[in-house]
């Protein structure tokens, strides 16, 4: 008997011999072929690869901590600005930790149930925060439409104080976030705090303009800029997400290359069924066909194979099966059969 080894938790057959290892071991009688002897799949590990969950924590903190303080004074001041920073920070919270949360899962060991363990739960995070973003944009540009027909008084010199304190909190936050990985799930944060700090800066303006002039159809003319520039950057975010999920090639591959340099290598003939896919973000997948006139120089080619998916590429999870071609074409013979 020999092993064919799964990507999961610590366990083997009561009846292997196969030594324990940090993975699944199961027990394969050596005549069937239930391993890939001569393919290209070689033994991944695809947990650890998320971003970390301790920075998107700590950017919560921050963000929680001061999104009552702004919920507050924008409601104690009757800036629409403020308000809506506010309820974007408060948005931010949730989304942070949901990032936070999914980075952990991210960084779980595959198991039987999972074989690449939790990968994509960044993925669903970023979508999740994009969707998030739009129905707040939605409610921004409502109560803006509201506040042109009914003006309301302001307090500028609180919108000003307020919102400075919000922008420092917000360029901190966006610091953290910046020096971590830079994932879907992350960059759906930033994109949030990015956000949160485009509308302090409205809430300034306003503020300013408020106590220089009296005129307060800025306060919603500011919020509806900034919900138009967080709105083309939730788009362009929810789009990626989704070719993501569509199992679409990376924006960053170009397939038509990558085909090329497989089958440019010595040895191989044809290439056909090629994928290749996002698992999670900086976590690209292959797969292919490689015609071949024999398997004698298969493991070179598979290791050049290898190598320059991840040198030219980046891709570094490929699994490529070879294909023998008859030696000699098959040929149609007559009908009926001719009798000997």
């Amino acid at each position: 008997m020999r092993c064919t080894i799964l990507p999961a938790s610590d366990w083997t057959a009561p009846t292997s011999t196969c030594r324990l290892i940090r993975q699944t071991t199961v027990a394969v009688h050596s005549q069937k072929h239930a391993t890939h002897d001569h393919d290209g799949h070689h033994g991944h590990h695809h947990a650890g690869h998320g971003s970390h969950p301790g920075t998107l924590i700590i950017a919560l903190l921050l963000t929680a901590s001061f999104a009552g303080v702004e919920a507050l004074a924008g409601w104690w001041s009757g800036s629409l600005a403020l308000l809506s920073d506010a309820a974007h920070m408060l948005t931010d919270s949730s989304a942070l930790g949901l990032a936070a949360g999914a980075a952990w899962l991210a960084r779980r060991p595959p198991s039987l149930l999972h074989s690449y363990g939790l990968l994509r739960a960044e993925v669903l995070a970023a979508l999740f925060n994009s969707l998030m973003m739009l129905l707040l944009i939605g409610f921004i540009v409502y109560e803006a439409v509201d506040r042109f027909s009914t003006p309301r008084d302001i307090a500028g010199s609180t919108v000003v104080l307020v919102a400075v304190a919000g922008l420092i909190v917000n360029l901190v936050v966006v610091w953290i976030l910046h020096r971590g990985e830079q994932t879907l799930n992350t960059r759906a944060a930033m994109l949030h705090m990015l956000g949160d700090a485009l509308g302090s800066v409205a809430a300034i303006i306003s503020g300013i303009v408020i106590l220089a002039s009296g005129w307060t159809p800025i306060d919603p003319l500011m919020s509806l800029f900034v919900a138009a520039l967080i709105g083309v950057s939730a788009l362009r975010l929810l789009r990626e997400v989704v070719h993501v999920l569509m199992e679409g090639v990376p924006l960053n591959i170009k397939l038509d290359a990558v085909g090329r340099d497989l089958a440019s290598l010595p040895g191989v003939l044809r290439v056909h069924d090629l994928h290749v896919w996002t698992l999670s973000s900086g976590t690209l997948a292959l797969s292919a066909h490689l015609e071949l006139p024999d398997l004698a120089h298969w493991p070179d080619i598979l290791a050049t194979a290898r190598l320059r998916m991840a040198a030219d590429h980046g891709i570094h999870h490929v699994t490529l099966q070879p294909e023998v071609l008859p030696a000699t074409p098959l040929v149609r013979g007559p009908y009926p059969p001719v009798a000997l």
